[in-house]
């Protein structure tokens, strides 16, 4: 098949097992509070067809010579990283948020290289079992999960210093089909809208954490999986309809004793690799943010200068400050992403590793910045979206037509236009889900602390310093 549509997705969706708990239920995926989720991962398979994406919506698989979605495309060049980063870019920007789908294919990235360099060190076939996996996941279109924060207990300790040793997923059997593991993954974006679920280490291994050292895939409802789930999504629209309601939702996944098939094991026990692999699967997710933080950035930028604009400030030198700014913002992480693209190297699977330092450096910048975003959106916006009366009250005869004439601002711009717009930023501002997002945008794939960290781990420092030391006549 290669490309499925959007009806196949969903059917996918329909059919599985029940094993999702929210609001004190245990539902399936069509219960409708997780449509404006499922509705954010089907707009991937609607814009196959989208003129505007051409040539970068889909990719040929470097398996099977089909074509795919560049969505479940294995990395084969500086140029695939490129395209991966501007349809991320422009998908974020169509549906007005957060497409949820880089995240599975980011973990599968990272296990194409590890799993190589394993085999080659070791003599294992866990890079074969990937291949074979990868042909499957490729043939179905299907949509990952990446499972790798673990719920982590105390902080101080390491995994196997717990004194639960559940804290951290770890294997409790070894047999001869497979392992029974156990434990809980946190943060897990889109696992509900998610056909497989990959497992990945959270953090750097010792000899001793070899029973938390494993990845893995699994389907989201298989035996002993249970997804405890939380959604965000701005409040449904009654009157002001518009082309868009989408909606996160993240999961705490629960593997209650699963048994996983060894060809669906991709590391087991390798202390060293398992450290590695969490560290690419930052390293390529961070990428990617620096394709969909970029247009966050675009949204926040639309919506301040359209507010300045019907507030009849549009020409302020403040405001136009203000807008640079955040131009700045998001072309600066831009182009952190295309630096670490045309930077990438080429590990011994073919697949191509985004650089390091500029990777972090572009999710740095995103992180830090987010909070001054929307300080700088609220600033030109107002109070007024943190009091905006409920939409009824707007198609309330009775005080209809005073509400209409008292939301009006710059003259030319009907009651109804301004309404929709400050409707918008209370959603972006005021809402549940702009919490959720907000914390998830500082968070999300890594927090600004974990990006220093990786930039003055890989950054020669010491090169700076001979070349200091040389200008002082310090050496010769």
């Amino acid at each position: 098949m290669g490309i499925a549509t959007p009806e196949q997705y969903l059917e996918r969706m329909f059919r599985m097992r029940k094993n999702i708990y929210m609001g004190g239920e245990v539902i399936g995926r069509d219960d409708h509070r997780l449509k404006p989720g499922l509705d954010l991962i089907v707009d991937t398979f609607e814009r196959v067809d989208d003129p505007d994406l051409k040539g970068l919506i889909t990719a040929t698989s470097h398996i099977t010579g089909e074509e795919i979605h560049r969505l479940n495309h294995i990395h084969q060049s500086s140029e695939d990283l490129l395209k991966k980063q501007e349809l991320t870019r422009l998908l974020c920007q169509k549906v007005g948020g957060c497409i949820q789908r880089c995240m599975g294919i980011d973990a599968l990235n990272a296990i194409s290289v590890v799993t190589k360099d394993m085999d080659d060190n070791y003599g294992t076939e866990y890079y074969q079992r990937f291949l074979e996996f990868m042909k499957y996941f490729q043939k179905n279109d299907l949509v990952g999960n990446c499972a790798q924060s673990d719920v982590k207990g105390d902080r101080s300790k390491r995994p196997f210093e717990q004194t639960d040793p559940d804290l951290y997923l770890r294997v409790i059997e070894k047999r001869k089909d497979g392992i029974v593991v156990r434990g809980c993954k946190a943060h897990n974006s889109n696992a509900p809208f998610s056909d497989e679920i990959i497992v990945l280490p959270t953090r750097l291994m010792t000899e001793q954490d070899a029973p938390w050292s494993v990845a893995f895939a699994i389907p989201a409802d298989a035996p002993g999986i249970k997804q405890v789930v939380r959604i965000s999504a701005p409040r449904e629209r009654k009157y002001l309809k518009t082309p868009y309601h989408f909606g996160l939702a993240d999961s705490m996944t629960i593997f209650d004793d699963v048994f996983v098939p060894w060809e669906r094991v991709f590391l087991c026990g390798e202390t060293y690799y398992a450290s590695l692999l969490a560290m690419l699967f930052a390293t390529y997710h961070r990428h990617s943010y620096t394709g969909c933080k970029p247009a966050i950035t675009d949204l926040i930028l639309g919506i301040t200068a359209l507010a300045a604009e019907y507030n009849g400030v549009e020409g302020a030198s403040h405001i136009k400050d203000k807008l640079s700014e955040l131009i700045a913002t998001g072309e600066l992480v831009y182009a952190a992403g295309i630096a670490a693209s045309v930077k990438s190297t080429q590990a011994a699977s073919g697949t191509h590793i985004p650089n390091i330092i500029y990777t972090n450096v572009g999710r740095y910048h995103a992180g830090v910045k987010l909070f001054h975003e929307f300080e700088i959106m609220a600033d030109v916006a107002g109070g007024l979206p943190a009091t905006l009366p409920y939409e009824e009250e707007f198609f309330n005869p009775e005080i209809k037509d005073l509400l209409e004439k008292y939301i009006m601002r710059k003259d030319g711009i009907s009651a109804e236009k301004q309404h929709r717009l400050f409707r918008a930023l209370s959603d972006m501002l005021c809402s549940a889900h702009a919490g959720v997002a907000l914390v998830g945008g500082l968070h999300g794939g890594g927090s600004p602390i974990m990006e220093k960290i990786a930039i003055r781990n890989q950054y020669d420092i010491d090169y700076r310093k001979r070349l200091v030391k040389r200008l002082c006549g310090i050496d010769s």
